[in-house]
């Protein structure tokens, strides 16, 4: 990697734990842009949220009368071509975010590295803004464990949710590097801590 702001995509299975590896990285000056945050901002968006009752009802909507992903998620995971409606509403607004994030992050000095987290990276196509990809690995046990814990998410939800991504190994392999998340935060703070070397390592050649 050649930029002096590199830009790096954090990806990998529904459950990793892409957060917490994105946590060790902001500990270590990573200017973090999360996906995740931009996605629910989305729904929050007047008009998208009015295309989106339009469609499938105010059943998705919660008690506040704001659009719950829970429900919305029973509704779109359950079929592709309801899913990809979603993600015609919602994408092209989220990647303006992102890359408005990105932007903003490159052009600060203070900024050394950044780091983009998004669960649908690859199948939105926003690894093209990325210098590199980082692959967060965790069996699938622990993932389910924490799903359930985390989001109270049956393993009938996470699958749904699973096919709507590539498969891990389609992430593994399109990844540059990779790092093993279900151990101690000590055994992830030091793979981190080795990538940031050698990135620094490789860019100061």
């Amino acid at each position: 990697m050649s930029s002096r702001h590199p830009v790096i995509g954090l990806i990998g299975g529904i459950g990793s734990g892409k957060s917490r590896v994105a946590s060790v990285f902001a500990e270590r000056g990573a200017r973090i842009i999360s996906g995740d945050e931009a996605g629910h901002e989305a729904l929050r968006q007047p008009d998208i949220r009015e295309r989106i009752v339009q469609r499938w009802g105010r059943g998705v909507l919660d008690e506040h009368g704001e659009i719950s992903r829970r429900k919305l998620g029973a509704v779109v995971f359950a079929r592709a071509d309801e899913r990809q409606a979603l993600e015609a509403m919602v994408f092209p607004w989220i990647e303006r975010q992102l890359r408005d994030h990105i932007a903003g992050a490159t052009a600060d000095p203070a900024v050394t590295l950044v780091l983009l987290d998004a669960a649908i990276m690859l199948e939105a196509g926003w690894n093209k803004v990325c210098d590199a990809i980082v692959y967060v690995h965790a069996p699938r046990a622990i993932r389910l464990q924490r799903l359930a814990e985390q989001r109270g998410w049956t393993e009938k939800e996470v699958e749904s949710r699973e096919h709507a991504q590539l498969s891990l190994t389609d992430k593994v392999t399109r990844a540059d590097f990779a790092v093993d998340n279900s151990g101690s935060l000590q055994q992830l703070t030091t793979q981190v801590d080795n990538l940031i070397r050698s990135w620094r390592s490789a860019n100061s050649m």
